[in-house]
């Protein structure tokens, strides 16, 4: 074949190949079988739990809390126990100051019960120790975070062993009672803030029980209060129920911890110390004393295992509504009061302890709280509108709806401003945090609209008013009295009328329909639909 044929031949093949692409391409059909992913997980739910321990006798350091180290949330207490004797100079045998305890049973000692009102002060056969040692209760200390301690080692959930350091004595380990014997089972010397920021210990050998492995010292939850009874736990406000705090059950001793312990944390301190008192240290001749420390942890879902019945004591009332609280992460707003559609008169109603947004009825009128202003003093809403009025209209309805109201409730109610400063603002001036109308962003460029706060005033009267653009700021958001545009309006859902104008003439501000902010204009809305919402600054105690 000549080179001239050759190329004709390669030209023609070319422009087949050509020909062949573009029917391919002008074609065109897409099939790609079978690509497949997998994401899964294979998980096992491993709880697991420490009771930690750390004494030291020469400084009287004592902390006791409890460690989540599996990856499932536990529930925990804590029962201290304790056992004192004494011996008089020349005399062969110890005294107990309980009679019937003995020292190495400790299923005998005392049971460390607390007054009701006051935790550094125990009652029934526990009182005998009051004069002699003194606990100190949760950790505090001026200008510092949380403290630092060392994780456990032991990793076995099965194994009822503590993590006990310094003087302290694991009770599986050891039994003795003789003050001496060592009986540790964790790193450190047990005096307070041995652990710090950036320690480490490795555990190679290994040194102490549990896994050969180096860990790094962790930080317990800050405290979010001191410990207390359970009695003043529920005189707290129900919003506060449940957190990072010990709440002790006066009757039976027992020590829980007010929120469920997630995976990896660590509880604050339970005690902190346990100190001896001169009336100890004067005593002719020598004594003995001991703690006790006996913790229990369950999952959230067997609750009932510490509603068991105590063979010796009888559980606090309040115990269950305390455990399902921890459970659920809340407690009912209403908890401790009427529900609310009861109809009560005032001395019936628990305000202290009410959570900003709780619906409650007092003698024929039905409230929403707004919030607790301190000294005895609580903000309340009527839950409703009083309707069909004008802007011009509403003082007269204030006064008028506050004479209709029962005469206990009116004894109640504290003076306010007897004329509020009200300046205007209109709403092209305001930054709005959504279309709706949340909330104001600048509200501080309006110093005179920011500072209109409604709270008591001794020179005033006693009486009904509007709220105010700034009290309506502040009351709205998470956790406060109003959480959404939907429960910000009044029942129906109606708008209402604030106090704030929103033009240099009578024209107000209100809260609309749907919760959000706007302005009075000859656009209004319904009569019909909402009005005037009157609140109360009330004192039970007055």
């Amino acid at each position: 074949m000549t080179p001239e044929k050759k190329n004709q031949r390669r030209l023609r093949n070319l422009a087949l190949l050509s020909l062949l692409l573009l029917l391919v391409g002008g074609t065109f059909a897409f099939q790609a079988f079978n690509q497949r992913a997998i994401n899964d997980r294979l998980r096992e739910n491993i709880p697991g739990g420490r009771v930690h321990d750390y004494y030291n006798r020469d400084t009287e350091n004592k902390d006791v809390f409890v460690e989540n180290y599996g990856n499932v949330p536990l529930m925990a207490r804590i029962r201290l126990s304790e056992f004192m004797e004494k011996r008089a100079t020349g005399d062969t045998d110890f005294t107990p100051i309980v009679g019937g305890t003995i020292r190495d049973q400790v299923n005998t000692w005392t049971v460390m019960r607390p007054s009701e009102t006051n935790l550094n002060t125990r009652v029934g056969d526990s009182a005998a120790f009051n004069t002699y040692a003194n606990l100190t209760f949760g950790w505090t200390r001026s200008g510092q975070d949380a403290p630092w301690f060392m994780p456990t080692f032991n990793r076995d959930n099965q194994d009822l062993m503590t993590a006990s350091a310094g003087h302290a004595r694991d009770w599986l380990t050891s039994t003795a009672t003789d003050g001496v014997t060592d009986g540790a089972t964790h790193p450190g010397d047990g005096t307070d803030a041995y652990w710090s920021s950036g320690d480490s210990f490795d555990n190679s050998g290994p040194v102490w029980p549990g896994e050969e492995v180096t860990h790094d010292a962790a930080q317990n939850l800050q405290q979010d209060r001191a410990p207390m009874t359970i009695s003043q736990w529920a005189a707290l406000p129900n919003n506060l129920k449940v957190g990072n705090f010990w709440v002790i059950d006066h009757q039976t001793g027992w020590a829980y911890w007010a929120n469920q312990l997630q995976a990896g944390e660590t509880t604050s301190y339970l005690l902190d110390a346990a100190q001896m008192t001169a009336a100890a240290d004067n005593i002719p001749g020598e004594y003995y004393y001991g703690i006790h420390v006996d913790g229990q942890l369950i999952s959230p879902d067997r609750i009932n295992d510490f509603l068991a019945a105590d063979p010796d004591y009888t559980h606090h009332a309040d115990l269950s509504d305390f455990l399902t609280a921890v459970q659920n992460g809340s407690i009912d707003n209403n908890w401790g009061n009427p529900g609310p559609d009861d109809d009560v008169q005032p001395n019936q109603i628990n305000f202290s302890i009410m959570a900003p947004g709780t619906i409650f009825t007092m003698a024929g009128e039905q409230y929403r709280y707004l919030e607790n202003q301190g000294g005895g003093n609580h903000l309340i809403i009527r839950n409703d509108s009083l309707r069909g009025h004008l802007p011009t209209a509403q003082e007269t309805v204030l006064t008028n709806w506050f004479a209709g109201l029962d005469s206990a409730v009116q004894s109640m109610v504290q003076p306010v401003a007897n004329v509020f400063t009200t300046a205007y603002v209109r709403p092209y001036d305001l930054d709005w945090s959504d279309p709706a109308r949340w909330q104001i962003l600048n509200l501080d460029a309006f110093p005179d609209i920011a500072a209109d706060i409604s709270t008591v005033n001794s020179t005033g009267t006693s009486r009904a008013f509007a709220l105010s653009m700034a009290d309506i700021v502040r009351l709205s958001g998470p956790g406060r009295a109003f959480t959404s545009n939907g429960n910000r309006a009044g029942i129906g859902p109606s708008w209402w009328f604030l106090r704030t104008r929103s033009s240099t003439g009578t024209a107000l501000w209100i809260v609309g329909s749907g919760g959000g902010l706007g302005a009075w204009s000859s656009q209004h809305p319904n009569l019909d639909d909402g009005g005037v919402r009157p609140a109360l600054i009330i004192n039970p105690s007055i």
